[in-house]
């Protein structure tokens, strides 16, 4: 459950990370300029469809956005998020604060990669979970989200969010390849400000997506580990 938790929890920082950019870059190679930079700060590369920043209103819109995975994991797709939506408090970030009124956040395709080394996408770009002993695993991504953008992030009154497909990908044995569909659309929750606010969509995926989480760990740990992922 933890490790589901911080998947969502970061990939919805990785979104107003993007959005902030939006919102100080406002010239005419935008578009660009957002790739390259999440390009050098993940080391995978970046496709943005279209975009759109209100100029008199405080919305960003974001269309057919995708992220690769670096050569080691063969280039292949990493997220496919067809549609990213914010609506932003203008008064807030006018005080260096990061107040959402609206996130409309669509999933489209996560596709999990083990390379021929053995080694997996998600634990290898450091998408795994904290170290024993580190600080809270909240505080330590809200941290870093500040020392990025130099706003605190004060959350989000209603995040829309749907999820559509998982996939596990073995470039070193096609046959492990498994995909599943989680088909959630439009589930709204309120006041998310850290990542047990997503606990619930958290735990659909899990549960709908068990059978390619289930390949991110050895077959004969793999009940022990499963049992973990849903532990409150």
């Amino acid at each position: 459950m933890k490790t589901i938790l911080k998947w969502f929890f970061g990939a919805l920082l990785l979104v107003i990370l993007l959005a902030v950019i939006f919102l100080l870059s406002l010239d005419t190679i935008l578009r660009v300029t957002a790739e390259n930079r999440i390009r050098a700060q993940t080391g995978m590369g970046a496709e943005i469809g279209k975009f759109h920043l209100g100029l008199l209103e405080p919305v960003v819109s974001i269309k057919d956005f995708k992220i690769f995975n670096p050569p080691e994991f063969g280039g292949t797709p990493f997220l496919n998020i067809p549609e990213i939506h914010v609506e932003y408090d203008r008064d807030a970030l006018l005080k260096n604060k990061i107040h959402l009124t609206l996130v409309r956040f669509n999933l489209g395709e996560l596709d999990i990669v083990k390379n021929e080394a053995g080694q997996t996408n998600i634990f290898s770009l450091g998408l795994a979970l904290p170290q024993k002993g580190a600080a809270d695993g909240n505080s330590v991504q809200l941290k870093e989200f500040k020392q990025r953008t130099g706003l605190d992030f004060q959350g989000i009154d209603a995040l829309n969010a749907s999820v559509g497909i998982a996939r596990f990908i073995d470039l070193k044995d096609p046959r492990n390849n498994r995909e599943q569909k989680i088909g959630i659309d439009n589930l709204v929750m309120k006041n998310v400000k850290t990542q047990k606010d997503l606990v619930g969509l958290a735990a659909i995926v899990a549960l709908r997506g068990s059978d390619v989480f289930g390949a991110l760990v050895d077959q004969k740990d793999s009940i022990s580990e499963i049992k973990k992922i849903f532990r409150f």
